[in-house]
């Protein structure tokens, strides 16, 4: 009942604004879909036509409709936004690191948006050279994307990619250091990426379909020419495969990979003889991955082979490294996921995820040392909301390792650890600027939900210490769940908005994602899905169980694949949550899978099943959020995306939106923000994505009655 008044309270502000408050009805046009002797009826299928002016304009009435029910938020948005950019230091650089000469800084300034690229020649209080300012390559363009930098062996060229559309499709360029000027090569169409052979002339690239933006090939590239002279050095034919090219840590080779969820393949080629052909490390197989690492006369190769489920570490020799000669290294366990591995003259240092917290392993190549990281009293490494990473190492000849360290409480921090000595030094820790900042203000913990099938889920939560646990709390629980990809407790300076208002902040770490170990992720994907939704779910019934909050007071966001979850949840237990953020969703599920031509469909099959077959099919119908809406009363709901997005298509959250008008039941939001200018990852400058940040805490607080 008092939320019920509170929307009636809102609802009057906003006619007192004289704004139409009628939700845009899109109109509708059949269309059948059927396979499998399955008929499927999409009223909106329309709404993908991207050129047709009928499309823009029910975006643009959408985008009017959302923005008349935020209008009375507005200056309480522009407040959220300068408070947000308030905290982040205006005049910022990144930790410096060294290669080949020189020192690399990036740095930002007071009133500008974008990167300046930078580097000092041997010593760090040298004169400082500016490679790229993005600033002024960026001045007539609403998004500009600058991605790809990469210097060659020389230090007398600099290439980069450039995409104005945030549709991830690049122009690469190269910039002469000594002179200034660009170059008159221009390598349309491609990934941003450029590997350089050691001759500093010679470029390797990726091209991208131009259909289905799937990148498929590999280019060679001589500075100078025009590309369509450039020679072709790999085609991945197989759809559900993507290629990539990249330089080994060693600059020795030169690496291309190919890579679908479940498989992988790598070819190798020594960067002094660039117009060889490359050598096959090992031949693809279904089921097996790896990735290789170049030491010395050695490949270190980081595999699943043998039902390594949480990987192993081998070698194998340069000479014949197929994998009929790898040697274990480091053998599998079944209690410990192996994420990443870094390599050094005198050491390597492994990422290991055990019980879903990151350690950092060190093992001397002398075999005299094997060890984790001392847990120094410095960082707070004693609560289980941290997470800790290897950080950029480019350099092979070094005593010192670079890391990272952060948790809900404390700010980003990089640190660099003496392998000699066993000193520790804090290089570089966020700046949270504009106010009082303490990490002493707020508390953290780890605590598990009881799943549905009897799995313990983790959650962490953060919250200001003068906010009480009690059901009139307002929590929001993030959630995301697919390809593995873990969500890692972090610090945020912009979360600090909700927390200093009264919200508490929840991940809950459910299963497609990795941090209890690979089985947790193979338990949330193909035919195992649903665990994804019930795990989510089964966190919100424990919080609200006990006490933690209330249905009134509980709300659900995530994002692209988090967005595929917030639409299940919605569906399946819509009554747990007062309103949801689903940004970029990916909900239309079996219409995309079905659809080869758009981008990312083949590669993606290994993650949710191939819906040309039966049981793959009735199996996504039966969670695919779009054609899962039935009559009943939705949560709060604002949907985003960007209509230039390449991941996840605009179209899908627009359907979506438009068939929950059609079927919603009650009084509560539906609104559908539209980003005209850009993408998956929203706007390019530093400052601008705030803004619908700021939007969506807004519609939050809204919704608690909270407005300053």
């Amino acid at each position: 009942m008092k939320n019920l008044i509170k929307f009636f309270s809102l609802l009057f502000i906003f006619s007192c604004n004289n704004m139409n408050t009628n939700p845009p009805i899109a109109k509708k046009i059949e269309k059948k879909l059927e396979i499998h002797n399955d008929l499927r009826v999409d009223n909106y299928y329309w709404l993908k036509e991207r050129e047709n002016p009928d499309v823009i304009s029910y975006l643009e009435e959408e985008n009017e409709y959302k923005e008349s029910l935020l209008k009375s938020t507005n200056k309480f948005q522009e407040t959220l936004f300068n408070e947000m950019k308030s905290r982040i230091k205006k005049d910022d650089s990144s930790v410096p690191y060294f290669l080949n000469d020189y020192w690399y800084i990036t740095r930002y300034e007071k009133g500008k948006e974008y990167p300046i690229y930078t580097r000092r020649y041997m010593d760090i209080d040298s004169e400082e050279e500016i490679l790229l300012d993005v600033n002024k390559l960026a001045k007539k363009y609403s998004y500009y994307q600058v991605s790809g930098i990469s210097v060659s062996p020389d230090n007398k060229k600099l290439a980069f990619g450039v995409d104005t559309l945030s549709r991830r499709i690049y122009t690469i360029k190269v910039k002469d250091l000594a002179t200034g000027e660009m170059y008159p090569d221009q390598i349309n169409g491609v990934n941003s990426y450029t590997t350089w052979a050691a001759d500093s002339k010679t470029m390797f690239y990726t091209g991208k379909d131009s259909q289905t933006l799937r990148s498929d090939k590999i280019f060679r590239h001589e500075l100078g020419s025009e590309q369509d002279k450039d020679v072709l050095v790999y085609e991945e034919t197989d759809e559900t495969f993507s290629t990539f090219v990249y330089p080994s840590k060693s600059r020795d080779y030169i690496m291309i990979g190919s890579s679908s969820t479940m498989s992988n393949e790598y070819r190798f080629l020594s960067a002094n003889t660039p117009i060889d052909s490359f050598s096959l490390i090992q031949k693809r197989e279904r089921g097996l991955e790896y990735s290789p690492s170049h030491v010395g006369d050695e490949f270190f190769i980081l595999t699943n082979q043998d039902k390594s489920t949480n990987f192993k570490l081998v070698k194998t020799p340069i000479s014949s490294p197929n994998k009929s000669n790898w040697i274990d290294v480091i053998p599998h366990r079944e209690n410990v996921l192996i994420e990443d591995v870094d390599f050094f003259n005198d050491f390597m240092v492994i990422a290991e995820r055990i019980d879903g917290l990151l350690k950092l392993r060190i093992m001397t190549w002398d075999g005299k040392e094997d060890y984790y990281l001392a847990q120094d009293s410095q960082l707070d490494y004693q609560n289980d909301t941290y997470s800790s990473s290897i950080g950029y190492n480019p350099n092979f000849n070094t005593n010192l390792l670079r890391y990272n360290f952060t948790s809900l409480t404390t700010p980003n921090t990089v640190i660099d650890y003496n392998i000699n000595t066993k000193e520790e030094k804090v290089i570089k820790q966020q700046e949270v600027i504009g106010g009082s900042f303490s990490s002493s203000n707020y508390t953290s913990e780890r605590i598990f939900a009881n799943g549905h099938d009897g799995v313990q889920i983790p959650i962490s939560i953060v919250r200001h210490v003068k906010t009480d646990l009690t059901p009139n709390t307002p929590i929001l629980q993030y959630g995301y769940g697919s390809y593995g990809y873990t969500r890692d407790a972090s610090f945020s300076s912009i979360r600090l908005s909700l927390l200093d208002r009264g919200f508490v902040f929840a991940i809950a770490h459910v299963r497609g994602g990795e941090y209890l170990g690979r089985p947790w992720y193979e338990n949330g994907r193909m035919l195992n899905k649903k665990n994804t939704f019930r795990d989510f779910i089964s966190c919100s019934e424990f919080l609200i169980k006990n006490n933690f909050t209330s249905k009134e007071h509980l709300y659900a966001e995530g994002g692209s694949a988090g967005g595929l979850l917030m639409g299940a949840i919605m569906n399946m237990a819509p009554e747990l949550y007062n309103g949801i953020i689903a940004a970029v969703p990916f909900v239309d599920v079996l219409t995309t899978m079905l659809d080869e031509t758009i981008p990312l469909t083949t590669g993606e099959w290994d993650e949710w099943g191939n819906p040309n077959d039966k049981e793959y099919y009735e199996y996504m119908k039966s969670y695919s959020p779009y054609d899962n809406i039935k009559e009943m009363e939705y949560p709060n709901t604002l949907v985003t995306t960007g209509l230039h997005d390449s991941q996840v298509q605009y179209w899908e959250p627009a359907k979506w939106v438009a068939k929950l008008r059609q079927y919603h039941k009650g009084d509560n939001l539906i609104l559908l923000h539209t980003n005209m200018d850009t993408g998956h990852s929203g706007s390019s400058g530093r400052f601008e994505a705030l803004k619908e940040v700021a939007m969506e805490f807004a519609f939050l607080f809204m919704l608690e009655g909270i407005n300053k």
